[in-house]
């Protein structure tokens, strides 16, 4: 029975260990990215932190396109991907057409 008991806290004793480990490791990692930034590209002055999750910030993946709406369907397609006429996004070729073709001010009556 002692033997079992020894094995538990050695267990976790082991589990404290490492944690503390990870942590120290984290943090150098931390601080040689902040001291790389500073000399190397540090113009900007932006820091970059770590987040908890084991990855720094600069390694995050850069956000898409931003989503706008055809102005004639409603679909919601990339920015770059939509096609403006007259001030207005579409999300092809065909709606932008026949959004151009389409009567108005007094021809719309």
């Amino acid at each position: 029975m002692r033997n079992f008991i020894f094995l538990i806290v050695l267990f976790f004793v082991f589990q404290w260990l490492l944690k503390k480990l990870r942590r120290a490791n984290e943090r150098a990692q931390q601080g040689d990215a902040q001291a790389g930034g500073a000399t190397a590209g540090g113009a900007s002055g932006a820091r970059r932190t770590n987040h908890g999750n084991g990855a720094a910030s600069h390694d995050a993946p850069q956000l898409a396109d931003p989503l706008i709406r055809c102005a004639q369907c409603g679909v919601h397609t990339p920015r770059s991907e939509s096609i403006v006429v007259a001030g207005q996004r579409f999300c092809c070729a065909d709606h932008a057409r026949h959004y151009a073709a389409r009567p108005t001010g007094r021809d719309a009556r």
